[in-house]
């Protein structure tokens, strides 16, 4: 009895293994070599299928990249929001909460990061789009989170932070998770737990360093 076209996959993979292992050999592509030096031939070697039937699974270029892109920005967002909904009071604090899901997130698919955060997307197109609308939702949970770390550790007398602080702590705080996240990709030896163990060491450095007055 023949398979019928919709589950039938390749050298007797079913097709949503298939579809499986395109999309994580796509996202390791994007995410390393970023959207415009990615082609459709390098992604269809790595899983060894030909180009054809990757076309025929996912479309053209930009239509992989999207099924690649809306996982991942909602794999972060919710380890975000998790890491934020235990409250400031929770231990360890926020930022290192925040950072400890992303890690765990992105754990065995490191590039990934690197989806949402490509400098190479056509600025017209929905891939370009759908960034976006995830970077914006990104960078509206670090406002809120930067905003409530400041008023946390401002003095009693001064709680009214600067929104412009607030934003340049939030673009700040981009620029590290980034930082950190391409340092992961050199170290594959590094677990998730790891990392967040060496960035608790690393806060606690840079909080002695700043003197007994710093957050």
């Amino acid at each position: 009895m023949a398979i019928p076209p919709s589950r039938a996959g390749t050298k007797g993979v079913p097709r949503a293994d298939r579809e499986r292992q395109i999309l994580s050999a796509a996202t390791e592509e994007f995410g390393r070599r970023g959207y415009e030096a990615t082609s459709l031939a390098a992604v269809a070697a790595r899983v060894g299928v030909t180009k054809t039937l990757l076309h025929q699974y996912f479309g053209p270029k930009q239509d992989l990249y999207l099924a690649c892109l809306a996982p991942v920005g909602d794999r972060l967002l919710a380890a975000i929001r998790a890491a934020m909904d235990a409250g400031g009071d929770a231990r360890p604090p926020t930022p290192l909460r925040v950072l400890h899901n992303l890690f765990t997130a992105l754990e065995g698919q490191r590039e990934a990061w690197f989806v949402l955060y490509d400098t190479s997307l056509p600025p017209d197109g929905e891939p370009a789009r759908l960034a976006a609308h995830y970077r914006a939702a990104v960078d509206e949970l670090a406002a809120i989170g930067t905003l409530d770390v400041l008023h946390r550790t401002g003095p009693a007398d001064a709680r009214e932070a600067d929104p412009l602080d607030a934003d340049a702590l939030a673009h700040a705080w981009r620029g590290l998770a980034t930082a950190l996240v391409r340092w992961w990709i050199k170290h594959p030896e590094e677990s998730a737990d790891a990392m967040a163990r060496r960035c608790e060491r690393l806060f606690a450095a840079a909080r002695s360093a700043l003197g007994p007055g710093s957050p």
